[in-house]
């Protein structure tokens, strides 16, 4: 199956919280979308590796994407290996993706930038065709994405561009909230984290809001680049 987005998330959740409305308004456009997960999320505060995996695919159903793998390459352990990259090359090359969507550059949390770097990486090195790799014992071919975009998280970076997601705010939080271990409920006994506090999805809401002020958007995910794109029109952009 050749996908036009796959979209990374060191942890199951990450995508949902970062850029999930950008892949709603890509879905409801006809595009085929993907979510790879690199860990399971292990280590959290709250909940489990088995129940992030069930709450993953909860969302995958509501956000409508077409597969959802989970690689498994331990929750803040993971390093910038030949065997963690090679992993993220066959995915590459298995669906063929033209954009691929990745972990902040700069972030709270140690993974999200070593997830940013292995994925940026796995990208460039699945579009050499002395890296032989196959499934099932069935070769792969090359395949290098056509623009690798770095989703913003926790720390507030400077976005390089930003996508309108105003008419899919209630669908993303929809997905977010399918990971119910993880964010605020008043009957849970487990121990607080920083994104289960009753004032944590309100501030990402402002946060939003931010990001789209400066465009004229209600509310927007920002993105930042890893190379320089181009611009074929400029009647295109806002």
């Amino acid at each position: 199956m050749k996908l036009d987005i796959l979209a990374f998330g060191a942890h199951p959740d990450d995508v949902e919280l970062s850029c999930s409305g950008t892949l709603l308004k890509h879905i409801e456009a006809g595009y085929k979308v993907g979510l790879i997960d690199l860990t399971r999320g292990e280590l959290g505060t709250r909940g489990s590796g088995e129940l992030r995996l069930v709450e993953a695919e909860k969302s995958r159903g509501i956000m409508g994407a077409e597969i959802r793998e989970n690689l498994n390459l331990g929750d803040g352990f993971f390093s910038h290996s030949q065997e963690n990259i090679l992993a993220i090359v066959k995915v590459i090359r298995k669906y063929q993706p033209k954009i691929v969507l990745a972990n902040a550059l700069d972030d709270r949390h140690p993974d999200h930038a070593k997830g940013a770097k292995i994925v940026h990486d796995a990208c460039f090195l699945s579009g050499l065709m002395k890296i032989e790799t196959e499934i099932d014992g069935v070769k792969q071919e090359k395949w290098r994405p056509d623009n690798l975009f770095h989703y913003i998280q926790d720390k507030q970076l400077n976005p390089d561009f930003v996508v309108d997601i105003t008419k899919y705010w209630d669908k993303k939080m929809q997905c977010i909230q399918a990971f119910g271990s993880q964010f605020f409920d008043p009957n849970s006994t487990e121990p607080s984290s920083p994104i289960s506090r009753a004032d944590f999805l309100p501030n990402l809401k402002g946060k939003n809001r931010v990001f789209g002020r400066e465009t004229g958007y209600e509310l927007a995910e920002g993105f930042n680049i890893s190379r320089i794109v181009g611009v074929k029109n400029l009647f295109d952009l806002d």
